[in-house]
């Protein structure tokens, strides 16, 4: 299964990487050992995301930027306001990055 490497840039994906390029420098842990981890994170992420999470959340703002480039869809929007159920929560700046998963299955 393909996977995208976008999740290594979320809060988590990025503690995984400094966590295991400290272990390979201290040579707790081989190169090729580390690079199969970050594989199996992105097909982890990809997994939960699918089958776990079933919310839905409305979100609107100012649509600062947006680009397509390589089947990616990047959106950078000002003042947004995402709304799920009876919650909502504004936030001045946010960055959204999305990939067809179309893609995964070629």
């Amino acid at each position: 299964m393909a996977t995208f490497e976008l999740y290594r840039r979320s809060t988590i994906g990025m503690c995984l990487t400094e966590t295991l390029d400290e272990m390979v420098s201290n040579g707790t842990l081989s190169p090729e050992l580390a690079i199969q981890v970050l594989v199996q994170f992105d097909k982890s992420m990809t997994e939960a995301l699918e089958s776990q999470v079933k919310s839905k959340v409305a979100i609107k703002g100012h649509l600062h930027t947006y680009r397509f480039c390589d089947n990616v869809w990047t959106f950078i929007l000002q003042d947004a306001v995402f709304k799920y159920e009876d919650a909502s929560e504004t936030v001045g700046r946010v960055k959204i990055v999305a990939c067809d998963s179309k893609l995964l299955s070629q």
